[in-house]
């Protein structure tokens, strides 16, 4: 993650914004006499929190444990090449 001071930040706003929300990339942004804050895109943000509400949820990690337990075996449901069309072709 890059970082840079909030001197700098304040100075190219725009273009730092630009950057974290076009590369998905999140930017640390240091200060001297506070808190480091980190620049997020909201898409990103958003992404995080469904990661973090699923690795909290017992149940969906158990399932998500099986399945991969399933897939490894080669076990399990298998889509047939037009479902695989279906699902992949946007």
């Amino acid at each position: 993650m890059d970082s840079i001071s909030v001197n700098k930040f304040r100075e190219n706003l725009k273009c730092f914004v630009e950057q974290v929300v076009s590369e998905h990339l999140p930017l640390k942004v240091t200060r001297r006499g506070g808190d480091d804050f980190i620049v997020l895109s909201a898409d990103d943000w958003e992404r995080e929190q469904e990661t973090l509400y699923v690795m909290q949820n017992s149940d969906l990690m158990k399932q998500i444990t099986a399945s991969t337990a399933t897939n490894a075996r080669n076990k399990g449901y298998k889509p047939t090449a037009g479902e695989l069309d279906e699902i992949t072709g946007f």
